[in-house]
Protein backbone atom coordinates (compact mmCIF):
# COMPACT_ATOMS: atom_id res chain seq x y z
CA UNK A 1 0.00 0.00 0.00
CA UNK A 2 1.15 3.42 -0.31
CA UNK A 3 0.38 7.18 0.83
CA UNK A 4 -0.22 9.35 -2.12
CA UNK A 5 -1.59 12.24 -0.09
CA UNK A 6 -0.19 14.24 2.25
CA UNK A 7 2.87 12.54 2.55
CA UNK A 8 3.57 10.07 -0.49
CA UNK A 9 5.52 6.85 0.50
CA UNK A 10 4.73 3.09 1.82
CA UNK A 11 2.64 2.40 4.05
CA UNK A 12 3.15 -0.55 6.72
CA UNK A 13 0.57 -1.83 9.22
CA UNK A 14 1.79 0.33 11.91
CA UNK A 15 1.40 3.62 9.97
CA UNK A 16 -1.55 2.68 8.58
CA UNK A 17 -3.51 2.31 11.86
CA UNK A 18 -2.13 5.44 13.18
CA UNK A 19 -3.42 7.15 9.77
CA UNK A 20 -7.21 5.90 10.63
CA UNK A 21 -6.85 7.29 14.30
CA UNK A 22 -10.15 9.04 15.37
CA UNK A 23 -10.29 12.59 16.22
CA UNK A 24 -9.84 13.58 19.75
CA UNK A 25 -13.19 14.98 20.08
CA UNK A 26 -16.33 12.09 20.03
CA UNK A 27 -17.10 11.64 16.43
CA UNK A 28 -19.39 9.47 13.96
CA UNK A 29 -17.06 8.07 11.22
CA UNK A 30 -18.67 6.21 7.84
CA UNK A 31 -17.39 3.85 5.76
CA UNK A 32 -17.92 3.17 2.33
CA UNK A 33 -16.78 1.34 -0.84
CA UNK A 34 -18.02 2.56 -4.29
CA UNK A 35 -17.14 2.08 -7.71
CA UNK A 36 -15.55 3.97 -10.21
CA UNK A 37 -19.17 5.38 -11.42
CA UNK A 38 -20.96 4.98 -8.32
CA UNK A 39 -22.67 2.52 -7.23
CA UNK A 40 -22.46 0.96 -3.89
CA UNK A 41 -23.51 -2.72 -4.20
CA UNK A 42 -22.88 -5.42 -7.10
CA UNK A 43 -25.35 -8.07 -7.29
CA UNK A 44 -27.39 -6.42 -3.82
CA UNK A 45 -24.13 -6.95 -2.02
CA UNK A 46 -20.79 -4.51 -1.09
CA UNK A 47 -18.58 -7.73 -0.53
CA UNK A 48 -18.24 -7.52 -4.74
CA UNK A 49 -16.80 -4.04 -4.59
CA UNK A 50 -14.53 -5.02 -1.86
CA UNK A 51 -10.71 -6.04 -1.69
CA UNK A 52 -7.92 -7.21 0.90
CA UNK A 53 -6.56 -4.01 1.21
CA UNK A 54 -9.73 -2.63 1.60
CA UNK A 55 -11.24 -5.37 4.26
CA UNK A 56 -7.64 -4.76 6.16
CA UNK A 57 -8.96 -0.82 6.50
CA UNK A 58 -12.84 -2.40 7.33
CA UNK A 59 -11.09 -4.07 10.24
CA UNK A 60 -8.46 -1.36 11.70
CA UNK A 61 -11.59 0.87 11.62
CA UNK A 62 -13.71 -1.68 13.50
CA UNK A 63 -10.60 -1.59 15.81
CA UNK A 64 -10.44 1.58 16.55
CA UNK A 65 -14.59 2.47 17.17
CA UNK A 66 -16.48 2.44 20.44
CA UNK A 67 -19.65 1.50 18.64
CA UNK A 68 -20.54 0.14 15.41
CA UNK A 69 -23.91 1.71 13.84
CA UNK A 70 -26.01 0.01 11.31
CA UNK A 71 -28.74 -0.39 9.40
CA UNK A 72 -31.36 -3.15 10.52
CA UNK A 73 -31.80 -3.51 6.32
CA UNK A 74 -27.63 -3.98 6.10
CA UNK A 75 -27.57 -6.22 9.05
CA UNK A 76 -30.08 -8.40 6.98
CA UNK A 77 -28.97 -7.61 3.52
CA UNK A 78 -24.77 -7.94 4.05
CA UNK A 79 -25.44 -11.20 6.69
CA UNK A 80 -24.11 -9.71 9.44
CA UNK A 81 -22.10 -12.18 12.10
CA UNK A 82 -21.69 -11.57 15.83
CA UNK A 83 -19.18 -8.66 16.46
CA UNK A 84 -16.31 -10.53 17.27
CA UNK A 85 -12.66 -9.39 16.53
CA UNK A 86 -9.45 -11.83 16.35
CA UNK A 87 -7.00 -12.08 19.40
CA UNK A 88 -4.67 -9.26 18.33
CA UNK A 89 -7.19 -6.91 17.66
CA UNK A 90 -8.69 -7.55 20.76
CA UNK A 91 -5.22 -6.92 22.56
CA UNK A 92 -4.36 -3.95 20.72
CA UNK A 93 -7.62 -2.55 21.85
CA UNK A 94 -7.19 -3.40 25.67
CA UNK A 95 -3.54 -2.07 25.50
CA UNK A 96 -5.12 1.35 24.00
CA UNK A 97 -7.69 1.83 26.68
CA UNK A 98 -10.68 0.50 25.03
CA UNK A 99 -13.08 -2.54 25.77
CA UNK A 100 -12.83 -5.96 24.56
CA UNK A 101 -15.10 -5.73 22.08
CA UNK A 102 -16.91 -2.24 20.35
CA UNK A 103 -20.45 -2.33 20.70
CA UNK A 104 -23.00 -3.27 18.03
CA UNK A 105 -25.77 -0.64 17.20
CA UNK A 106 -28.74 -1.30 15.19
CA UNK A 107 -31.24 1.19 14.43
CA UNK A 108 -34.66 0.06 12.79
CA UNK A 109 -37.56 2.24 13.16
CA UNK A 110 -39.70 -0.60 13.24
CA UNK A 111 -37.79 -3.13 15.94
CA UNK A 112 -38.49 -5.82 13.11
CA UNK A 113 -35.08 -7.56 14.05
CA UNK A 114 -35.06 -11.45 14.36
CA UNK A 115 -33.83 -11.95 17.98
CA UNK A 116 -32.27 -15.50 17.10
CA UNK A 117 -30.18 -13.36 14.04
CA UNK A 118 -26.31 -14.33 14.51
CA UNK A 119 -25.44 -10.80 15.13
CA UNK A 120 -27.75 -10.25 18.30
CA UNK A 121 -27.64 -13.41 19.90
CA UNK A 122 -24.05 -14.63 19.45
CA UNK A 123 -22.73 -10.97 20.12
CA UNK A 124 -20.14 -11.01 22.63
CA UNK A 125 -20.83 -7.71 24.27
CA UNK A 126 -25.08 -7.27 24.43
CA UNK A 127 -25.82 -5.24 21.48
CA UNK A 128 -28.07 -1.72 21.02
CA UNK A 129 -31.36 -1.18 18.91
CA UNK A 130 -32.30 2.04 18.42
CA UNK A 131 -35.90 2.34 17.84
CA UNK A 132 -38.63 5.17 17.76
CA UNK A 133 -40.98 5.78 20.98
CA UNK A 134 -43.84 3.25 20.94
CA UNK A 135 -42.37 0.47 19.09
CA UNK A 136 -42.95 -3.08 20.68
CA UNK A 137 -39.43 -4.31 22.00
CA UNK A 138 -40.33 -6.89 23.81
CA UNK A 139 -39.08 -10.01 21.79
CA UNK A 140 -35.41 -7.63 21.53
CA UNK A 141 -34.84 -6.98 25.41
CA UNK A 142 -33.69 -10.78 26.10
CA UNK A 143 -30.80 -9.73 23.59
CA UNK A 144 -29.86 -6.56 23.46
CA UNK A 145 -30.49 -2.75 25.33
CA UNK A 146 -33.01 -0.30 23.62
CA UNK A 147 -32.57 3.46 23.05
CA UNK A 148 -36.02 5.14 21.77
CA UNK A 149 -35.75 8.17 19.93
CA UNK A 150 -38.04 10.62 18.34
CA UNK A 151 -41.59 9.70 17.26
CA UNK A 152 -42.35 9.60 13.53
CA UNK A 153 -39.06 8.93 12.65
CA UNK A 154 -35.71 7.69 14.40
CA UNK A 155 -33.97 11.16 15.75
CA UNK A 156 -30.48 10.12 15.12
CA UNK A 157 -29.15 13.13 17.13
CA UNK A 158 -30.90 12.32 20.10
CA UNK A 159 -29.66 8.46 19.77
CA UNK A 160 -26.15 9.48 19.39
CA UNK A 161 -26.10 12.07 22.26
CA UNK A 162 -27.66 9.09 24.21
CA UNK A 163 -24.83 6.42 23.13
CA UNK A 164 -21.89 8.79 23.85
CA UNK A 165 -23.66 9.28 27.07
CA UNK A 166 -22.72 5.74 28.00
CA UNK A 167 -19.16 5.95 26.79
CA UNK A 168 -19.55 5.16 23.66
CA UNK A 169 -16.99 8.64 21.83
CA UNK A 170 -16.32 6.79 18.37
CA UNK A 171 -18.72 5.92 16.65
CA UNK A 172 -17.83 4.00 13.49
CA UNK A 173 -21.45 3.83 10.32
CA UNK A 174 -21.12 1.10 8.04
CA UNK A 175 -24.53 2.12 6.79
CA UNK A 176 -26.62 1.58 4.86
CA UNK A 177 -27.29 3.80 2.39
CA UNK A 178 -30.70 5.14 4.09
CA UNK A 179 -28.42 5.54 7.33
CA UNK A 180 -25.96 7.16 5.59
CA UNK A 181 -28.41 10.16 4.00
CA UNK A 182 -29.80 10.32 7.32
CA UNK A 183 -26.90 10.81 9.38
CA UNK A 184 -26.24 13.50 6.77
CA UNK A 185 -29.56 15.08 6.68
CA UNK A 186 -28.77 15.29 10.31
CA UNK A 187 -25.11 17.35 10.36
CA UNK A 188 -23.63 14.01 12.04
CA UNK A 189 -21.70 12.71 9.68
CA UNK A 190 -17.62 13.81 11.09
CA UNK A 191 -15.87 11.72 8.57
CA UNK A 192 -16.07 9.45 5.45
CA UNK A 193 -13.61 6.87 4.90
CA UNK A 194 -14.76 5.91 0.79
CA UNK A 195 -13.11 2.94 -0.88
CA UNK A 196 -13.28 3.55 -4.79
CA UNK A 197 -13.17 0.57 -6.68
CA UNK A 198 -11.46 0.37 -10.33
CA UNK A 199 -14.40 -0.90 -12.05
CA UNK A 200 -17.56 -0.15 -13.52
CA UNK A 201 -20.67 -1.24 -12.17
CA UNK A 202 -23.13 -0.52 -14.70
CA UNK A 203 -26.50 1.16 -14.36
CA UNK A 204 -29.10 -0.12 -11.81
CA UNK A 205 -27.05 -0.26 -8.61
CA UNK A 206 -28.37 2.31 -5.99
CA UNK A 207 -25.57 4.89 -4.54
CA UNK A 208 -23.79 5.12 -0.57
CA UNK A 209 -26.49 7.38 0.26
CA UNK A 210 -30.40 7.74 0.41
CA UNK A 211 -33.03 8.62 2.05
CA UNK A 212 -34.32 12.08 2.66
CA UNK A 213 -32.45 15.39 1.01
CA UNK A 214 -29.73 17.16 3.52
CA UNK A 215 -30.39 21.11 3.72
CA UNK A 216 -26.86 22.15 2.20
CA UNK A 217 -23.96 20.24 0.93
CA UNK A 218 -21.46 19.61 3.36
CA UNK A 219 -17.58 20.28 2.06
CA UNK A 220 -15.49 17.45 3.85
CA UNK A 221 -11.60 18.00 3.90
CA UNK A 222 -9.51 15.40 2.15
CA UNK A 223 -7.06 14.06 5.19
CA UNK A 224 -5.48 11.36 2.99
CA UNK A 225 -5.30 9.09 -0.06
CA UNK A 226 -3.83 5.38 0.01
CA UNK A 227 -3.34 3.48 -3.78
CA UNK A 228 -3.73 0.05 -3.21
CA UNK A 229 -4.31 -2.79 -5.56
CA UNK A 230 -6.03 -0.73 -7.99
CA UNK A 231 -8.19 0.92 -4.85
CA UNK A 232 -7.97 4.16 -3.80
CA UNK A 233 -8.69 4.49 -0.23
CA UNK A 234 -10.11 8.00 1.08
CA UNK A 235 -10.31 9.67 4.31
CA UNK A 236 -12.54 13.08 4.61
CA UNK A 237 -12.86 14.80 7.45
CA UNK A 238 -14.55 18.55 8.64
Amino acid sequence: MQQLYPHPGDVDQATLVDLYAPPPEPSVRVNFVASLDGAGTLDGRSAGLSGPEDKRVFGILRMRCDALLVGAGTVRDEGYRALRLDEQRRRWRLEHGLSEYPTLVIVSGRADLDPAQPALADAPVRPVVVTRNGTDTTHLEPVADVIRAGDHHVDLATAIGRLRADGHAQILSEGGPRLFGSLTAAGLVDELCLTVSPLLAGPGAGRITAGPLAPTPEHLTLRHALLADGQLLLRYGR
